[in-house]
């Protein structure tokens, strides 16, 4: 791809939190991954060097920030710096899954606000852009002072079920806090919506699933959420859905971090199928038979070509 919009021509950089997605976006665009040594010091200290020039090039950085956590949020701000530093023409940070985006406010004394800190760091290290996927909740855009585009799975997945022509199906949220997002969902399917409620009761500290908001009685039901990390969410909305009578039940999320024991969790679940995204890489021994996951690659090739060449990203959504 020539000169576009000012910059020298996209240079696509995997950080080893993103390998295989990264694989996936250079071979939709015809673009090479571009080749750096990264080096870890016996004091576990990074050290990272390029292969090549980058001076005034389009330069894309493809990390998730999914676990460990640390290593890869270091590592990508060490890989920014050494963009920065070798006089990148522009660098946009393409973190599909943003780590700590649930510590997005003080809801009590004494407290971080992470999300924030994040932000910071990415601006600091020297991004001039960012690109991530389904943010945990918007207002952690107005964290970042650089421009960015958020985007979401939404389309890949309602589309993926509406494929499917499902019938006499009703779209659940595991919590109401993703009530509004769950009833774009129903709204695109043309489904009825439900909730599943939670509530603390006595001195339990969790929420806990207690009832359902929504009829869901002889219907199969899309329970919809953003992200799951250990499933508990996710296991007993099904179960809470099985006693008021559901029939089938998919899961449907962005975000699989999966951490021990989600998958041992949602193997014994009496679930039609698990539709997730590859926002973070997924291990094979935590694919389930049932597990479906789609790419988010197609998308962010074709947000990085419309950013590089300066157009709207809006109108590949319809918006």
């Amino acid at each position: 791809m020539g000169t576009m919009y000012g910059y020298g021509d996209i240079k696509l950089f995997a950080g080893s939190g993103s390998l295989k997605l990264a694989e996936e976006i250079s071979d939709y665009l015809a673009v090479p991954l571009s080749g750096y040594d990264l080096v870890e010091f016996p004091n576990e200290n990074l050290f990272i060097r390029l292969h090549g020039s980058v001076r005034g090039q389009d330069v894309y950085l493809i990390q998730s920030l999914g676990p460990p956590v640390h290593r890869n949020l270091m590592e990508m701000l060490i890989m920014i710096d050494c963009l920065k530093r070798d006089s990148a023409g522009r660098i946009t940070a393409v973190f599909p899954y943003m780590a700590y985006a649930r510590s997005d406010k003080k809801d009590q004394p004494r407290v971080p606000i992470t999300a924030r800190l994040v932000a910071d760091m990415i601006e600091v290290a020297g991004a001039d852009r960012y690109i991530t996927i389904d943010l945990h909740a918007g207002q952690i855009q107005g964290f970042f002072s650089i421009p960015g585009d958020v985007l979401t799975a939404f389309h890949i997945l309602s589309d993926y079920f509406l494929a499917k022509e499902l019938n006499n199906v009703v779209v659940a949220t595991a919590d109401l806090g993703f009530a509004k997002k769950g009833r774009n969902f129903a709204a695109k399917l043309g489904m009825p919506l439900a909730f599943v409620e939670k509530r603390r009761t006595g001195v339990d500290p969790w929420a806990r699933a207690t009832t359902i908001i929504g009829k869901v009685e002889g219907k199969d039901v899309i329970l919809v959420d953003d992200e799951v990390v250990t499933g508990g969410s996710m296991c007993e909305a099904v179960e809470i859905l099985r006693q008021n009578g559901a029939k089938d039940v998919y899961l449907s999320f962005t975000h699989a971090l999966l951490a021990s024991p989600a998958a041992e969790r949602f193997a014994k679940l009496p679930i039609r199928e698990i539709v997730t995204t590859n926002t973070l890489p997924i291990p094979d021994d935590k694919r389930l038979p049932n597990m479906r996951v789609l790419s988010v690659a197609p998308m962010l090739a074709e947000v990085i070509i419309r950013a590089h060449e300066g157009r709207s990203v809006g109108e590949l959504f319809n918006e």
